[in-house]
């Protein structure tokens, strides 16, 4: 069971937290894009979580977008890996949160990754509303923090303030000098009300859950797929934006000096070469083959069985950034209809 806090303001919360520790939030750019920002020391603006999910997610922070694993000099192995100092990321969304635990396991041997995550501190928050184009309840997700994913969440409650909810040990201690008074037992049941909003506003998403049904059934037809692999540019956009993709290739250099740097990168399995072998056989060789490898990464079975989630959380990303229109929504209306 969850205990809930009353909490006058996420400020003071936010300024507490930062005793000891970098915090990051989401933050505005000025030019309609939001980014995860260091705040300075005594940062006082209101706490504002965007409208709908930013292209950037909590994802490069803990896999990083390239960084070295090791060096070699000809002779011995040096490991690289980083040096962290303890964080809070500040108001992250139940969809971005679900994604993390979807990279948990992913990289649950990693020690590059789990150092960034064992020193972090999650602080969610509830939508209370859906965000456009999100569609989080139609792949078994939610609008509300799941209590396994994050160490506090913030919740606006329907008094006018603020309900801090506390998931795990290490939020108890975070916020053990607060002394927060209890919340009003009606918590439970305003977060009952905030999911049936959300599916409310989402709706049914019919094109969503019978393209899903279609991937599992293996029952589209392979000219289908190439038709929706013309209107692939091979852009990477949206395993970029993807929060739960983790693909990734090696890349070596020479340093100055003559040892060898070896780093991995974020690649997509959308590009030509990402399948192909030494013997250059390409196993995905057409641009429909690897959109349908994608879509069954997202939403096949196996992978589903594999992570207790679909690979996809709803947030939309991908409908927001692909030129070829062919996001989550786009896709899954085409292989859905008749």
């Amino acid at each position: 069971m969850l205990a809930a806090h009353k909490l006058d303001s996420p400020e003071r919360l936010r300024a507490h937290l930062a005793q000891g520790r970098e915090v990051q939030e989401m933050r505005a750019d000025g030019q309609g894009g939001w980014h995860w920002q260091n705040l300075a020391a005594g940062d006082g603006l209101p706490f504002e979580p965007p409208p709908r999910p930013p292209l950037t997610s909590a994802k490069p922070l803990f896999f990083a977008e390239r960084e070295a694993l090791f060096r070699f000099d000809g002779g011995t192995f040096y490991g690289c890996l980083p040096e962290i100092e303890p964080k809070v990321l500040f108001g992250v969304s139940a969809c971005d949160l679900r994604a993390l635990a979807y990279q948990d396991q992913f990289f649950a041997q990693d020690e590059h990754y789990q150092r960034r995550r064992r020193q972090t501190l999650l602080v969610g928050y509830d939508c209370g509303h859906s965000c456009a184009g999100g569609f989080c309840t139609a792949v078994g997700g939610s609008p509300l923090v799941n209590q396994t994913q994050a160490d506090l969440i913030l919740r606006r409650n329907g008094h006018g303030g603020w309900t801090l909810l506390v998931a795990s040990q290490a939020g108890a201690e975070a916020i053990a000098a607060l002394a927060l008074p209890q919340a009003p037992e009606d918590w439970t049941a305003e977060r009952d009300a905030d999911l049936a909003q959300v599916r409310a506003e989402q709706g049914a998403q019919a094109e969503i859950t019978a393209g899903i049904a279609a991937i599992q059934a293996a029952s589209v037809e392979p000219e289908r797929w190439e038709a929706l692999g013309l209107r692939c540019l091979g852009c990477s956009g949206c395993t970029s934006v993807c929060p739960t993709c983790s693909c990734y290739a090696p890349l070596e250099q020479r340093e100055e000096g003559g040892a060898l740097l070896h780093e991995r990168v974020w690649d997509s399995c959308l590009y030509t070469g990402f399948q192909k072998e030494a013997s250059s056989h390409n196993p995905a060789a057409t641009a429909g083959q690897r959109v349908q490898r994608f879509w069954y990464h997202k939403f096949g079975t196996a992978f589903a069985e594999r992570f207790g989630a679909y690979g996809c959380v709803g947030c939309g990303r991908c409908d927001v950034v692909c030129p070829g229109s062919i996001g989550a929504h786009g896709v899954m209306t085409r292989i859905s209809r008749p």
